[in-house]
């Protein structure tokens, strides 16, 4: 599943920065807690002295309070910035891939296709082969079926020869036919490819 490894990685990458966000911000807040608490606790006593010092350390703890809190925001957004470099790099690498992968797969499908047309050629010279020799059986068979009409004569050679005449033409057509029936397939096979390329070539584009 190459496509979920960005997410993954980014997933692995989330708790330790969580836990550390966390840790921050808890630190934040008993700052604010302890200030809060000391500045009461003066007021309570109604003493000005520790009124001033207790307002002092209120500051001074809202003022790291709030640099803790600017300082986590300053790394979430490098961590966020980190992240969207690191996933557009492995979505690149990604890329990368499904574009060798589809290279791959057109190369293969152009090799079969060709493949196909020469198996195409040949059988189309086969064919052709096949029906010039059953022309000629056709040929032969009509001669000697005219010798035997002619010839009163050696009758029974001319229709032994007739008949090895009439049974050559029958086994040329049947190559005829089986090589026909073969080429159909071929040429079925090598639509299918072609489609096949043009399907993956759409959903590649």
């Amino acid at each position: 599943m190459p496509s979920q490894q960005p997410q993954q990685s980014q997933v692995s990458r989330t708790p330790a920065r969580r836990r550390q966000r966390s840790t921050r911000l808890v630190v934040a807040v008993a700052l604010l807690a302890l200030g809060a608490a000391l500045v009461a606790g003066a007021l309570a006593s109604a003493s000005g002295v520790l009124t001033a010092a207790a307002a002092v350390v209120a500051v001074l703890a809202g003022a790291a309070a709030t640099r803790i809190t600017h300082a986590e925001l300053l790394q979430a957004r490098r961590d966020a910035a980190r992240d969207r470099a690191v996933q557009a790099q492995e979505y690149r690498a990604l890329t990368e891939r499904r574009t060798a992968e589809s290279a791959a797969f057109a190369a293969d499908m152009e090799r079969r296709i060709a493949e196909r047309e020469d198996a195409i050629h040949v059988l189309e010279r086969a064919l052709s082969s096949a029906q010039k020799n059953a022309a000629e059986q056709s040929l032969r068979r009509a001669q000697e079926t005219r010798r035997a009409d002619a010839a009163e004569r050696g009758r029974d050679t001319a229709e032994r020869g007739r008949d090895e005449a009439e049974s050559r033409a029958a086994e040329a057509i049947v190559l005829v036919a089986e090589l026909e029936a073969e080429l159909d397939v071929v040429r079925a096979e090598l639509d299918s490819l072609r489609a096949a390329a043009a399907r993956r070539n759409h959903r590649s584009a």
